[in-house]
């Protein structure tokens, strides 16, 4: 009788969070609410920003601030010291195509340091310095196996390499581990000032600022070219790859796979993962004061097509697969399109069509560039073959 008791509390609770999430999840075009998204160009003084150099000076560094101290958190640029250790290299990997390095990242403030492991391979083939990828890994470690006997296309070494391009990764758990409980066991042990902060940093910007720590890595070493390095990041990843660029102008390119809300998804649509869903999963992603807006999405000050902006006029690459409902593929094509008037401030024309174009149709070829891949939530070799042809067309690379 226990035994019957306890499965139908059980069933019961799985039936309420299915009813709940069909009451909370929207995902037909024509249930999507009336909305107004807030102007990118237009300023919180009520100044209409009609030139590149009003953007950078008064436009721009406001709406860095709403997101920080609305969703993100603000990311702490002191540290006492840092350092690099070269803890395992083999210059011969990939049977001879690859030079491997395995990088101990130190970083010190205030008598405590944490480690940032970061592995990375280098063409050997290639003229140096080369451009590198660099991932932001919310996957298991074996998915960027530095041995290469575990091989994903979540990271396809081996393409990449073959492309011409360095490749590396660094893995979110050395940075922020992905639980609500032990968070804080990771760069926020440097910052603890950020734990009591309404907008303080938590999970998401913990990664983007491990991700700007591999580029103080990445501009001394010789092998790499720190002026052609291309952030990359999936889903939770993406959110933090969106993040880092917009805080660290060094990368050059920004790509977003799958991301979803509070990545590249407009969040005003209510489509697929709302903000209070989000929030509630993952309560340790974002600032505290993010919670203001569950099922309030239109008293936000910004939206995720102002996130894209903050990247102009660096090239912003963001993505979806067709099954994935939950991410919204419609609200990140029109949260690209949406960030189209700055980019044009740099004289900079978007190749996006009106419309989403057609499932496995890739525009590479602009500033702002998308597709919609066939399939589910994930990082394939599809995605990677046309992120290296957006870095080759941005960064001029024949082969």
């Amino acid at each position: 009788m226990r035994t019957l008791l306890l499965a139908s509390i059980i069933f019961a609770s799985i039936i309420s969070v299915k009813a709940q999430d069909q009451i909370e999840s929207n995902y037909v075009e024509a249930k999507v609410p009336a909305y107004t998204l807030p102007d990118p160009l237009n300023s919180l003084a009520g100044k209409k920003i009609s030139n590149k150099k009003d953007w950078e000076k008064i436009r721009k560094p406001e709406i860095l601030r709403l997101f920080e101290d609305n969703i993100y958190g603000q990311l702490p640029k002191d540290y006492d010291k840092i350092t690099f250790t070269t803890i395992h290299e083999d210059s011969n990997s990939m049977n001879g195509k690859a030079h491997l390095k395995e990088v101990l990242i130190e970083v010190f403030r205030i008598n405590k340091s944490i480690k940032i492991k970061l592995v990375v391979f280098i063409p050997k083939n290639a003229p140096k310095p080369v451009p590198a990828f660099l991932l932001i890994n919310n996957r298991p470690k074996e998915n960027t196996d530095p041995s290469r006997k575990h091989k994903s296309e979540f990271w396809p070494a081996e393409e990449v390499i073959n492309s011409g391009y360095a490749i590396a990764a660094i893995q979110v758990s050395d940075l922020a581990p992905d639980d609500p409980k032990l968070f804080m066991n990771g760069v926020l042990q440097l910052y603890p000032e950020q734990l009591a902060a309404d907008n303080g940093m938590r999970a998401i910007g913990s990664w983007a600022w491990g991700a700007s720590r591999v580029m103080d890595y990445f501009e001394k070493e010789p092998l790499v070219d720190e002026t052609k390095v291309a952030i990359v990041g999936h889903s939770r990843g993406g959110k933090a790859s969106l993040w880092t660029a917009a805080q660290d102008q060094r990368f050059a390119l920004c790509i977003s796979n799958c991301s979803g809300s509070t990545g590249a998804k407009l969040a005003r649509r209510q489509f697929g993962e709302r903000i209070r869903r989000i929030n509630t999963s993952f309560p340790h992603w974002f600032t505290p004061n993010y919670k203001k807006f569950n099922d309030n999405e239109d008293l936000l000050p910004v939206d995720q097509h102002m996130l894209i902006a903050l990247a102009a006029p660096r090239p912003v690459y963001a993505t979806n697969a067709s099954e994935d409902l939950w991410a919204d593929p419609t609200g990140t094509f029109l949260s690209l399109k949406n960030a189209e008037t700055v980019y044009r401030l740099y004289g900079l024309q978007s190749g996006l069509p009106d419309a989403p174009p057609a499932i496995n149709t890739a525009i590479v070829e602009s500033p702002l560039a998308y597709h919609n891949r066939e399939g589910s939530h994930n990082l394939t070799v599809y995605d990677w073959n046309n992120f290296i042809k957006f870095a080759d067309h941005h960064f001029k690379k024949t082969r």
